[in-house]
């Protein structure tokens, strides 16, 4: 039980980072190419070295690259972003 409580802290987390997209692209409707090519950048370095947070935090997904794309989708929020992650997710355990 302690396991799954502590799986949704993560997951929040990458949930906001997605909605954040979802909201520039197609809310507010405000296109940005530079948003656009580091989202791409991320998935593609994070597929390509096989870099998937979810599933060093024990959250498998059944869906391949599933947690590829969403590492890709924090990784292309910054190195900031990432380094509040680590800080979060470290201070919890």
């Amino acid at each position: 039980m302690q396991k799954k409580i502590t799986s949704i802290i993560p997951a929040a987390i990458i949930i906001e980072a997605v909605i954040t997209y979802i909201n520039q692209f197609f809310v507010t409707e405000k296109f940005c190419w530079e948003m656009l090519l580091s989202i791409f950048f991320g998935v593609l370095i994070s597929i390509a070295y096989q870099i998937d947070i979810p599933k060093y935090l024990d959250l498998n997904s059944r869906i391949p690259y599933l947690g590829n794309i969403l590492t890709g989708i924090l990784i292309a929020r910054g190195s900031n972003y990432i380094y509040d992650l680590i800080i979060k997710l470290t201070l919890e355990n």
